[in-house]
């Protein structure tokens, strides 16, 4: 059985996605699964051990130095691969659907028109099923390839989960460490710094602060500024992210891609929410928390300007960590 998986960004929602993979290899262990991706996340997915191929297509090329021939030969190139049995859209954009019907394929399967924001991509489906989009995401993920391949998967077994990457800690349970996530996507989604140093200077543990752009760099430097227990990360890349989530003993953060990798990789977290839906975009397990403002989200059309996660209380996060980490 040959199965392509079409999702195409951003980082935290591949890094979701990919938990797809492991219960598909399970019930059919000799499949080939290829992702199609945008090349700027390719990175995202090296180290799966249940891809077999990554196909990256250069979509920001193709919107920033749009011409006809680099068109035509990305439609060619995606056209030129052998037949699927399954295509998957995990997506369920008007362009990730696109990208689905040119790839050659026997069943292209999508949500439905009332499971998406761009009805239009239902056009480019052979197969559509209904799984609310307000849904928690990884039970769409999830929802969509069990009713097509008849897993009969059960919430336990998603509980019950492997990592997504096989990296082996390097550190011991009596050298714990955390990881701040200081960043996210935009502004209204950050945790403020001061109220990330009160939960630093609660936990008895040590801390390495994640960065990405030299705005949260300085953020970083300046929640340091505020504790003894907290040092600057390297800037890293993908791979330098999954080693180092890998090897923390918590991780804390808003909700953006680190976060979710953590909890796809099974390494205990919390995440904090403001704008953006926890319903939606957490799935919580035994070692894996979200805290939520009071704020109500419109999952149709998130707020940015809805800066009600700085209201959460430090103390609650605190309160969650410490029972996440036996403290």
């Amino acid at each position: 059985m040959k199965i392509a998986i079409v999702r195409l960004s951003a980082l935290g929602d591949i890094f979701q996605s990919m938990i797809v993979l492991q219960f598909i290899k399970s019930r059919y262990p000799v499949a080939q699964i290829d992702w199609f991706v945008d090349s700027f996340y390719e990175d995202a997915l090296k180290d799966n051990k249940d891809i077999d191929n990554i196909i990256p297509i250069n979509l920001k090329k193709l919107k920033n130095d749009f011409s006809i021939k680099e068109l035509l030969n990305t439609i060619k190139e995606l056209k030129s691969y052998s037949t699927y049995d399954y295509i998957f859209d995990l997506q369920g954009l008007l362009k990730s659907a696109i990208v689905s019907r040119l790839i050659p394929g026997r069943n292209r399967i999508g949500f439905d028109k009332s499971s998406i924001r761009e009805r239009l991509a239902v056009l480019f489906y052979s197969k559509t099923f209904f799984i609310p989009y307000h849904e928690n995401v990884i039970k769409r993920y999830i929802g969509i390839v069990n009713h097509s391949l008849n897993l009969k998967l059960t919430t336990l077994e998603v509980l019950n989960k492997k990592p997504i990457f096989d990296y082996s800690k390097k550190i011991g349970i009596k050298n714990k460490i955390g990881l701040i996530i200081i960043g996210a996507s935009f502004e209204s989604k950050i945790y403020p710094v001061e109220n990330f140093a009160k939960v630093i200077n609660s936990l008895n543990i040590d801390f390495i602060v994640s960065w990405k752009t030299s705005i949260e760099r300085e953020m970083a430097l300046k929640l340091i500024s505020l504790t003894n227990r907290a040092k600057l990360s390297e800037s890293l890349d993908v791979s330098g992210l999954k080693s180092q989530v890998a090897n923390s003993s918590i991780v804390i953060g808003g909700d953006t891609g680190p976060t979710h990798l953590a909890w796809a990789m099974n390494v205990p977290s919390i995440t904090i929410f403001g704008p953006t839906p926890m319903e939606r975009n957490f799935f919580r397990t035994e070692i894996n928390y979200g805290i939520k403002s009071n704020s109500q989200v419109d999952v149709y059309k998130i707020n940015k300007s809805d800066f009600s996660i700085r209201e959460i209380n430090s103390d609650e996060i605190c309160r969650l960590a410490k029972r996440i980490l036996k403290l």
